[in-house]
């Protein structure tokens, strides 16, 4: 009888002492989250809704059989991340918001606009890398995530990590190199016949 009454009563104090736990987990490593699907997602709302279906995972999981919270957290995130996006590749950037926000701010505004048209134009760049480059680059722009970590998240040898951002880094350099001094051909006149002769009746014909 008295065995009874203790089984009852120590399932309310373990319900509560998992919610407890699940709750520190989740505040430890909101952070994580919500910048790992930001990462992919590029928007804020999307990242918020991938973070609370990342936690309505979580809720499902035994917390005792997950060896490392942080990196499953992260992992999650990520594939619910990318899951979003192959469902709604139609998805929006906070980068557009952000744009026309800009336009209208202080002295500064022409100088930070063009910040921002440069940001933007280094996020198309990163769109258009391979999926496997662009992976790592997004997932390296998380803070708190080391290549060891990435390596993890993503599955593979950190080595290969590091080859990979190695490449990407190298291709987004060429592409900015690029966009920054475009080919100077074609933007002026073009001369034909080496030096060039003024013509008939310009004011730079008069006779002395």
């Amino acid at each position: 009888m008295s065995c009874v009454g203790q089984v009852a009563l120590s399932e309310p104090v373990t319900m509560s002492e998992t919610a407890s736990e699940l709750e520190s987990v989740v505040r430890t490593h909101a952070r994580l989250v919500f910048r790992v699907a930001y990462s992919v997602l590029r928007n804020r709302e999307d990242a918020e809704d991938a973070a609370q279906e990342t936690y309505i995972r979580l809720m499902r999981q035994d917390l005792r059989k997950i060896e490392e919270p942080r990196l499953w957290l992260a992992r999650v995130a990520w594939r619910v991340a990318v899951d979003r996006v192959r469902k709604h590749p139609e998805q929006s950037l906070d980068a557009n918001d952000q744009y026309h926000e800009i336009a209208a701010s202080g002295p500064t505004a022409d100088q930070t606009m063009l910040e921002a048209e440069l940001q933007a134009q280094v996020e198309k760049m990163i769109a258009a890398l391979p999926r496997a480059l662009r992976e790592a680059v997004r997932l390296s722009t998380v803070e708190e995530m080391t290549s060891a970590d990435v390596a993890q998240v993503l599955g593979i040898p950190e080595g290969t990590v590091r080859t990979r951002m190695s490449r990407a880094r190298q291709m987004l350099r060429d592409k900015l190199a690029t966009y920054i001094h475009p080919n100077p051909r074609n933007s002026g006149p073009e001369i034909h016949g080496g030096t060039s002769q003024p013509r008939a009746g310009d004011p730079g014909e008069r006779k002395s």
